[in-house]
């Protein structure tokens, strides 16, 4: 075996075969896809399109366990399914609930983010989990994984900041981030054309129709904020292109990952904030 020979790597990008000395990816373009910054354990994780769906949807029912586990009384128990297991709102506030009274009052910008892992029931994270196990392999076929992830951050606290200018006063829900993964599919059906992007969003409208009459329906939704994350994931899907026009590039693994250490970072603080002020 001729041990001055370059070993290969799957680029990242683009998962082809590509020398370990190269600086370029041949086939993609990306700079350095032997390098740390694209391969690295956070990287691989991330690059697998089920684990990082695990691994969002892990992160909020940890967050739920933890609203319902944070003291006695701090759940309700109840034969209605809309309440059963819902946390109490002084613990969600706590945790990181948004809205006018949170900001305004307290002033927990952060919120904008940290709401967007904490739910009111179990009907409630079992839907909002169950929409995004539906979008999420989608997404990160056509958008990629890096993508996915700005879409879902950045949309969800765009529709929770729409909702708090137009005066939502406490809202909490993955909704807002599922909606801009639905604005983001629609933007990439009516875009892509063909048959293939006609299905899509015929699909991906009829599920937007839904959410909307559901939202007019049901009391408490936060139409605003499902109307203003969907109105993000749009703009998202447009600024940050699919696969089909360009493909990942190392900005958009930059910006991916700067959205998941943020995440990270914001629900450490909201939870270590959430100990201090329950149990001081």
């Amino acid at each position: 075996m001729n041990q001055n020979k370059p070993g290969a790597i799957l680029c990242p990008s683009c998962r082809r075969l590509v020398a370990i000395d190269e600086s370029r990816c041949p086939h993609c373009g990306i700079w350095k896809p032997s390098g740390f910054f694209r391969n690295n354990p956070l990287t691989r994780v991330l690059e697998q399109p089920r684990t990082l769906i695990r691994s969002v949807i892990v992160l909020n029912v940890a967050m739920f366990a933890l609203s319902l586990l944070f003291g006695p009384g701090a759940f309700r128990l109840s034969l209605n399914p809309l309440t059963l297991f819902s946390p109490d709102n002084d613990i969600l506030l706590l945790l990181g609930a948004t809205g006018t009274i949170p900001i305004d009052r307290f002033h927990r910008w952060w919120t904008l983010l940290s709401a967007n892992y904490l739910h009111g029931g179990i009907l409630h994270i079992f839907f909002n989990m169950a929409a995004f196990s539906q979008l999420a392999p989608f997404m990160i076929r056509e958008y990629g994984p890096y993508r996915t992830l700005i879409v879902y951050t950045i949309g969800g606290v765009a529709g929770f900041a729409i909702s708090y200018w137009a005066g939502v006063r406490f809202t909490i829900g993955a909704s807002a981030a599922v909606c801009a993964l639905i604005g983001a599919a629609l933007y990439y059906g009516k875009s892509r054309g063909g048959s293939y992007g006609q299905a899509v969003y015929r699909q991906v409208g009829g599920w937007a129709l839904s959410l909307f009459v559901f939202g007019l329906i049901v009391p408490g939704i936060n139409n605003w904020g499902h109307g203003g994350g969907m109105a993000a994931g749009a703009l998202l899907g447009f600024l940050l292109s699919y696969q089909e026009r360009r493909r990942e590039n190392s900005f958009h693994v930059m910006l991916g990952l700067s959205a998941v250490l943020i995440t990270v970072l914001v629900l450490a603080w909201a939870v270590a904030t959430g100990v201090y002020y329950r149990f001081s």
